[in-house]
């Protein structure tokens, strides 16, 4: 699934195109995408101007004229392109087709269609059982050593399971947790609440961790993301982060640490491949 690199790179991606333009017309070829679409939603859109697109966690916000925003999910195989084939018939697994006022097309294909779409006024967004419950951004300000250590006081998880949990990070997920916790020189083993503050203050490794967390993403976000299965950037390109990763995906190979010497290692933690090197995380 997607994770907010990606999430932030397609955003990049359709905000030039998206921002000030209004929706002439939406091709909806089916009812439903995981859940079913918002009633009228072919109707419903015409006529309206997108004036922001932001991102929360996961999803893509595109904020309307008229107090609502536009909710958009990739899932696991969701993908925005912008014009491209006029084929007809349209593409096996093209479901949407939005229409601009310019003339653009952006076209949203999702194979598996564990991807949706919601509109949601916008003072209830907040509230919205989508995002209720959604933790701190971790590329805010917001996202700092003592209000991670704060949280993890008292937790008997493994570190590495509260990283995924989007109730306290929104939006990083399985890959990155990994290269973060690498980068930090810490065991996805290792229980959350050793990371917590003492004395009031944060322990060197949570300070450690945040750094590791953000920057791994910033890196992400400039590469473009990864590609590992069917995500593309808007443009169609590959992202590029994937190349770069320390541990992820790299089981029985040597830990790329200098002087480490070890072996990357695959477990399994929440039902979710988890790759590090026993060596050099403690």
């Amino acid at each position: 699934m997607p994770e907010l690199p990606e999430v932030e790179t397609v955003r990049r991606g359709l905000e030039p195109i998206l921002v000030g333009n209004r929706f002439a017309r939406v091709e909806q070829r089916r009812p439903d995408l995981r859940f079913p679409l918002p009633a009228h939603f072919g109707e419903r859109l015409p006529g309206r101007t997108v004036e922001a697109l932001d991102r929360r966690a996961k999803y893509l916000l595109a904020r309307l004229d008229g107090g609502e925003v536009l909710v958009m999910h990739l899932g696991m195989t969701g993908r925005f392109s912008i014009n491209g084939s006029t084929a007809a018939p349209p593409p096996k697994h093209e479901h949407i087709v939005f229409h601009l006022q310019d003339g653009t097309r952006v076209r949203y294909a999702d194979a598996r269609r564990f991807g949706y779409m919601e509109l949601i006024p916008t003072g209830g967004l907040e509230q919205h059982v989508l995002f209720k419950g959604l933790g701190v951004e971790p590329l805010s300000a917001a996202f700092t050593a003592d209000w991670l250590a704060a949280r993890l006081k008292g937790k008997k998880t493994s570190i590495k399971a509260a990283l995924v949990d989007q109730r306290l990070i929104a939006g990083l997920g399985n890959i990155y947790a990994c290269e973060a916790l690498f980068r930090a020189r810490i065991s996805p083993l290792k229980l959350a609440g050793a990371l917590a503050a003492k004395s009031g203050k944060p322990v060197q490794k949570t300070e450690d961790l945040v750094a590791a967390v953000k920057a791994v993403l910033e890196g992400a976000v400039r590469a473009g993301g990864s590609s590992l299965r069917d995500y593309r950037r808007a443009d169609g390109r590959l992202g590029r982060f994937q190349h770069r990763f320390k541990v992820y995906g790299r089981e029985g190979k040597p830990c790329p640490r200098k002087g480490c010497g070890g072996t990357v290692r695959r477990i399994v933690q929440g039902g979710r491949s988890t790759f590090y090197c026993p060596t050099c995380q403690r």
